[in-house]
């Protein structure tokens, strides 16, 4: 298998995970009859310097020819004086555009050996294991008509979902929840926007196909509490734009650190993956990021993208040994039983457990 991945380093802290992360693939390729193959290009603040824009057109353009892009992070305070479409993440909302993926998938577990590190109550963590679903072309993030009024004095965005966006996204979530406990809580504001009536109406015509998995609606205001109060009841969490990227958010609080989020973006022409944590421009360069949600990310590019289950369990098998084993980033290390470690020796740590798991696989399949 011929696997072509085209990689953006992008900003702040991007390019110190995004390293730790592919470094797994190019040591997975001496036990697979495969080869990955990457390019790396710039995105973000960093094109901005070299080109003046935050999505370059060779860019996107070896995006669009590859077989999966990986991303690091984008943003940078220095460029928060420029309009939205200009600044860096200007140019990862159009990429994400222009790859078609309509559905974010972010994983959102807890993890005993982390659970010191949560602000959430022990018991309260115990069998927590979300994903959500978000919906990432619509919303207030892409409709039109948008912008400021002559004197600057007011300002607009307008909310928009057709059926079919809706429907698209459902879908995703319904096909998820199958693999997993067989439950989707959708998730609105139902009892005031007109979005959500159309929304919660739409997700339950697309459940009436999926007679085996449960359907359950939330408001949003009851989402965010719950999530902090009793996230064992969720399985799947379906939802649009801008309520996924403030809940998505809010639960890191469940894995202890947002450097632990992965992501997935799918559904379009490419797919897309990245961790949630952002640029980080203040650790950027410290060599103490986390790079656990990056490597997650490949986990999940392995799993959607390569269709290589078997080694996506086995990276994450290899994430959780390392933490069990009491390793930990500066945004882990708490406890007395921590061994703190920095961006490149936990990046060595979990390759470490993975070709330890290679070895094992491939070794069992030549006996």
């Amino acid at each position: 298998m011929h696997f072509k991945i085209t990689v953006l380093p992008g900003d702040g802290v991007g390019p110190e995970v995004c390293h730790e992360a592919i470094r797994i693939l190019e040591t997975m390729a001496h036990f697979q009859h495969c080869e990955f193959h990457f390019e790396e290009k710039l995105i973000g603040g960093a094109a901005i310097h070299a080109t003046g824009s935050p999505l370059p057109d060779d860019t996107l353009e070896a995006c669009l020819h590859s077989d999966a892009v990986f991303l690091g992070a984008v943003g940078s305070p220095e460029f928060d004086h420029l309009p939205p479409h200009q600044r860096p993440e200007g140019g990862l909302l159009r990429l994400r555009k222009e790859l078609g993926g309509f559905a974010n998938l972010r994983p959102a577990m807890a993890f005993p050996q982390l659970a010191d590190c949560s602000p959430l109550k022990a018991s309260i963590l115990e069998n927590v294991n979300i994903l959500f679903v978000r919906e990432l072309l619509g919303g207030l993030y892409f409709a039109h008509p948008r912008g400021f009024n002559e004197d600057r004095t007011a300002a607009f965005n307008t909310m928009r979902y057709t059926s079919a966006e809706i429907e698209r996204v459902a879908r995703m979530a319904f096909e998820q929840a199958r693999k997993r406990h067989r439950h989707v809580t959708s998730v609105d504001k139902a009892n005031v926007l007109e979005t959500s009536q159309l929304w919660r109406s739409t997700v339950n015509q697309v459940a009436k196909a999926y007679p085996d998995v449960r359907l359950g609606h939330i408001l949003v205001d009851a989402c965010a509490m719950h999530l902090i109060t009793n996230p064992a009841r969720f399985d799947v969490i379906l939802t649009e734009n801008l309520f996924g990227d403030i809940l998505t958010d809010e639960a890191a609080a469940i894995s202890g650190s947002m450097g632990m989020l992965a992501s997935a973006t799918l559904g379009g022409q490419v797919d897309l993956y990245e961790p949630v944590h952002g640029s980080a421009p203040d650790i950027a360069g410290k060599g103490i990021a986390n790079p656990l949600g990056a490597i997650a990310s490949i986990a999940m590019l392995l799993r959607h993208s390569a269709q290589m289950e078997n080694e996506a369990a086995d990276l994450e098998t290899a994430i959780r040994q390392v933490l069990n084993d009491g390793f930990r980033t500066a945004d882990l290390a708490s406890g007395s039983k921590a061994h703190p470690v920095g961006t490149s020796e936990m990046g060595g740590l979990v390759e470490h457990a993975f070709v330890a798991m290679l070895d094992r696989r491939f070794a069992y399949h030549a006996v």
